[in-house]
């Protein structure tokens, strides 16, 4: 193990970036945090805990140093935590002029870049032209909130460096944090994505009053659908209903701190998506994952019956009642 990766930044302010926190405070002296806006800063210092999210979660803020200059924090930190919603992902990255290559950088972002149609570890190889081998990702199966409210939670860290990730995760393991270790930094990023896009299938089925007897099977051919888009996408040796691709699944389907679970809740229930886009307070990454996920399938031609009925959901209009139906026609 790596006694000492050196300094850490946190890159986002949002709920996931504010778990994470947490936990690298446990391990950490010191932190870096980037957030954009300097009154969210303030008021963070002000009333020690993040204005907007997880507000019932307390800080030491005098170890924390805040900046929202993104240069600055990716100038002076050593690891690089990008913890922001995949949307705006880009924008954020876009800012950044200084020599980040020799940085290690850690995906806490359960999306894909945007127009690029990349996971994250190929976005920032490709652009900013980090190792592979010194990037790494956090997954589930978890929830923000049961993370930072110090429920028993689970971590995947996934790096091809096998001493890299125990070195990690030393910094975010708790008395009830458990990491996992796994070397499939590539399809651990695509399960992180597609699960979000079936969570919103779920939510879906809930807001119809479907029944359990649909969700479970909805749920099961899911992890099917996964494992297929996976071997094609990120071929290698996996073991699905490992944790981290049926785990985080299940988690993100059933939850009911599942933001893509609730939004698929309100179109069930006769929001129109835009509607049910504007209601929700956080974002939905599995919207953007549909469409992102489909230009990516054009090319892998997986089968795909539940993510193209959610596509059409989202971007053709297709009527959730005419969706059970078709989805139902799929399953096995």
């Amino acid at each position: 193990m790596i006694e000492n990766l050196g300094k850490v930044a946190v890159l986002g302010g949002g709920s996931w970036a504010t778990a994470l926190a947490k936990l690298l405070l446990q391990n950490c002296k010191t932190i870096m945090w980037y957030m954009r806006r300097d009154d969210r800063i303030d008021e963070f210092k002000r009333l020690g805990h993040n204005p907007a999210y997880i507000t019932d979660v307390n800080f030491d803020v005098d170890r924390i140093e805040f900046s929202s200059d993104i240069n600055k924090v990716c100038s002076e930190a050593d690891v690089l935590l990008l913890a922001m919603p995949s949307p705006y992902f880009k924008s954020h990255m876009e800012k950044i002029t200084v020599d980040i290559s020799g940085k290690i950088i850690v995906s806490a972002i359960k999306g894909i870049a945007p127009e690029e149609n990349q996971i994250i570890t190929d976005y920032m190889a490709d652009h900013f032209g980090v190792d592979l081998n010194r990037e790494l990702v956090i997954s589930g199966p978890c929830h923000a909130e049961e993370v930072a409210l110090d429920r028993p939670s689970y971590l995947t860290i996934g790096c091809h460096d096998h001493e890299l990730a125990a070195s990690f995760a030393w910094l975010i393991e708790g008395k009830r944090t458990f990491p996992i270790l796994s070397s499939d930094l590539e399809g651990i990023e695509y399960a992180a994505v597609l699960k979000n896009v079936y969570a919103i299938a779920a939510g879906i089925v809930h807001g119809m009053k479907g029944g359990d007897n649909l969700l479970a099977m909805l749920v099961s051919n899911s992890i099917r659908e996964m494992e297929r888009f996976l071997e094609a996408a990120a071929p290698g040796k996996r073991q699905i209903c490992d944790s981290v691709y049926l785990g985080d699944l299940l988690v993100t389907a059933y939850s009911r701190f599942s933001r893509n679970h609730n939004f698929g809740s309100m179109i069930g229930r006769g929001y129109s998506v835009s509607a049910a886009r504007m209601e929700m307070e956080q974002t939905a990454e599995g919207y953007y994952a549909a469409k992102c996920i489909t230009i990516i399938n054009k090319e892998l031609k997986v089968y795909m019956p539940i993510l193209e009925t959610v596509y059409d959901i989202l971007y053709h209009n297709l009527s959730p009642a005419k969706a059970l139906i078709r989805m139902g026609q799929t399953f096995n």
